[in-house]
């Protein structure tokens, strides 16, 4: 059992379940919003669930010790992402 857990926490197995969960939550997110009405609004969500799994993606490249580019390439994504959303969010609020 405790080899199980090991290989668990110490590969991209935990990321893996929290990028198929964050994916699944926005899915139902989405079809809640869209049958309802209520709820968050699925285009203010987008960016920010975008940046999130660009990072939770980062971080599977550095577990899979994959090319450092493609873990700055993702990085960087995030951070533009949120730069985004950043704006977004100001513009909306200025108005």
């Amino acid at each position: 059992m405790e080899d199980g857990l090991e290989k668990f926490f110490s590969g991209t197995s935990l990321i893996d379940l929290v990028l198929v969960a964050t994916l699944l939550e926005w899915i139902a997110l989405e079809i809640w919003w869209r049958r309802t009405g209520r709820g968050l609004n699925p285009a203010e969500m987008r960016l920010v669930l975008l940046a999130g799994l660009a990072l939770m993606l980062a971080v599977r490249t550095v577990v899979m010790q994959s090319p450092w580019f493609v873990t700055a390439m993702l990085l960087s994504a995030a951070g533009l992402v949120h730069l985004a959303d950043l704006r977004r969010r100001w513009t909306a609020s200025s108005i």
